[in-house]
């Protein structure tokens, strides 16, 4: 807060030391599943005793965590390329190389 002076007294402005920002708040989704998968869900919920948004909380939770992992796996595989560090070789030979590759193991 700054005071400056003014007629008849003192006068105080407040202002900000940080911008403000807008904060996202969570809420509630309503995910609307296949009667199968429904099915599949409720029967589970039954048979484990958890509710079915802790069984879907669950999935979710896991399903994002290994697209990150992929993710960063991409990255890093791209990264070597792009360093260097590996590199490419054609689609062509590599099938090729597997195909000799499975020739071998089978004793062919």
């Amino acid at each position: 807060m700054v005071t400056t002076p003014a007629r008849g007294g003192l006068r105080h402005r407040a202002f900000a030391l940080t911008e403000r920002t807008h904060v996202s708040t969570l809420t509630g989704m309503e995910v609307r599943f296949k009667p199968e998968t429904q099915s599949r869900l409720t029967e589970l919920a039954s048979k484990s005793g958890r509710p079915t948004d802790e069984l879907v909380e669950d999935a979710m939770a896991a399903y994002l965590a290994e697209v990150a992992e992929v993710r960063d796996m991409l990255d890093s595989r791209y990264d070597d390329i792009k360093s260097g560090r590996v590199k490419p070789i054609d689609g062509e030979q590599a099938f090729a190389r597997l195909r000799r590759k499975n020739k071998v193991r089978r004793g062919s």
